[in-house]
């Protein structure tokens, strides 16, 4: 296959653990060409691992014209402006979540991508994980009926004091691991505008920066749904639990459960205005049945697959399936959230 020549901007976390993992594992697709970091023990465990070229400063990599594709994996506050010089330098980028700081940055690397003619996407991976894929595939089979609420909750408790709790870096929950679950939850949630509510703070943190997050989303016609990510959940629960007028799901990452019945096999029913006989409450004798998914048995790509479509789009112009309009609207959330707040 004809192979995408990649730059990795950041060796951190996500931009060594994460982008660099894949990209080996698609190695008949893509080939790291070049890496930037300041950290010259990074770079050169980067260089004797991809036998690659490495750059301390961005405007120094931008200048190596084999690198199509530049994967942006700075601190947060400095992803929009990384992303735009990138652009601008005539590369294709992908961007970590979160897009950027605020909503006009944001609108800011849409328009130079346009401008450009250069791809821009966002490394939204959790679109590709097996178990929102699972859920997504039950909830769009009918079974559970109109979906009434759905609750993802991505809780734990833990202390962090790393930069992504200061606010000056543009850390907090909020900003770096909520824009994963406001992505999954907005898609969950469909195509209407949401009236958000929002409560944030800080808990155990040792920044200055919210490690306890509540979202709700909710539009006349949707399913409400209701967001939470903490640090300071000592009994974490279900990372979901769905409602629906026809049953229901549960579960986490991992393993998923959920029951549902056939409407025309319920004896059918009038409202009675008289007492009941005993005494007692009415109660159908539900004929549900079952299904369960363990990722053990899952085949999808995982995130990899984010990859995979990208490759598709640079090479046989497929199209984009992570859109920078996309991430905009969790960008959108993300904005409204700190305006509620006052944060």
């Amino acid at each position: 296959m004809d192979k995408i020549n990649v730059g990795i901007v950041g060796l951190g976390r996500s931009g060594w653990d994460i982008h660099s993992k894949l990209l080996e594992k698609l190695s008949d697709r893509y080939r790291v060409a070049a890496v930037c970091d300041a950290d010259p023990l990074r770079r050169n465990e980067a260089e004797r691992q991809f036998k690659c070229r490495s750059y301390e400063t961005l405007p120094e990599f931008l200048k190596d014209s084999e690198v199509e594709l530049a994967i942006i994996a700075t601190p947060s506050h400095l992803h929009a402006a990384n992303t735009i010089e990138a652009l601008k330098a005539g590369r294709n980028v992908v961007c970590e979540k979160p897009m950027a700081g605020k909503l006009s940055d944001a609108d800011l690397m849409i328009k130079t991508a346009k401008k450009t003619g250069k791809v821009l996407t966002v490394f939204h991976n959790r679109r590709y994980f097996p178990d929102f894929l699972k859920v997504r595939e039950v909830i769009n089979s009918g079974k559970l009926g109109r979906i009434v609420e759905i609750k993802m909750t991505w809780n734990g408790f833990g202390r962090r004091w790393d930069w992504q709790t200061l606010r000056k870096f543009g850390g907090g929950t909020l900003n770096n691991t909520c824009p994963h679950a406001i992505d999954q939850a907005l898609h969950l949630f469909g195509d209407k505008e949401p009236e958000i509510y929002c409560h944030m703070e800080k808990t155990v943190a040792l920044g200055d920066a919210e490690d306890h997050v509540k979202i709700i989303f909710r539009a006349k016609g949707a399913p409400m749904v209701d967001l939470e990510v903490s640090s300071a959940c000592a009994y974490a629960g279900d990372s979901w639990l769905i409602m629906g007028t026809q049953g229901g799901l549960r579960g986490e990452f991992t393993k998923l459960q959920w029951k549902y019945f056939d409407p025309a096999k319920l004896p059918r029913r009038t409202v009675s205005e008289f007492p009941v006989a005993d005494r007692s409450y009415n109660a159908d004798n539900i004929p549900w049945q079952e299904e369960s998914w363990d990722i053990d048995q899952d085949r999808s790509p995982g995130q990899a697959g984010f990859y995979v479509d990208l490759y598709e789009t640079l090479k046989n112009n497929a199209p984009l399936a992570i859109t920078p309009e996309s991430a905009r609207r969790v960008m959108w959330v993300i904005e409204r959230c700190h305006k509620i707040a006052g944060i």
